[in-house]
């Protein structure tokens, strides 16, 4: 995987961390906004997608995913979505409430965000971004497979 690809480059840059509800419906509406602007979604695991979601269909994953968020993350406090820019935002990281591990990158090897928003063409984020040898030899002794 190239890792000076524009997306991987964009992914490793600067985020800021959405911290109150109000700040997400904002980040959503200015995203709304700008629904055709050429979003990709891509649900980190799945295949990148290979085209931009249309209008509708970014409204529909906005709604959805922050029905799931505030669900699923009972607190009274965001802190799982992360966005390049919140006025003219062109890339959000979106962490699964169930699987947050430490997202704030004070880990060596933080989780990847369960899906992420880019105006860029995503690419796969498990293969740029493979679990740390001691996890891939765990895997080898217990399947002895790669």
């Amino acid at each position: 995987m190239n890792q000076a690809d524009p997306f991987l480059t964009k992914f490793k840059g600067a985020f800021s961390g959405v911290l109150r509800w109000p700040q997400l419906d904002a980040l959503w509406e200015t995203i709304r906004n700008d629904a055709h602007g050429g979003w990709y979604v891509y649900a980190v695991g799945h295949e990148p997608p290979e085209s931009a979601v249309a209008g509708d269909k970014l409204n529909e994953f906005i709604t959805e995913i922050d029905r799931l968020l505030r669900k699923d993350h009972e607190e009274d406090y965001c802190g799982i979505v992360y966005a390049d820019d919140f006025k003219k935002p062109t890339f959000v990281k979106i962490y699964d409430p169930n699987n947050l591990g430490v997202v704030c990158g004070s880990s060596d090897n933080p989780p990847l965000p369960g899906w992420v928003m880019s105006k860029l063409k995503p690419v796969s984020l498990p293969d740029a971004f493979p679990p740390p040898g001691n996890r891939r030899r765990w895997w080898q002794r217990v399947f002895g497979k790669n």
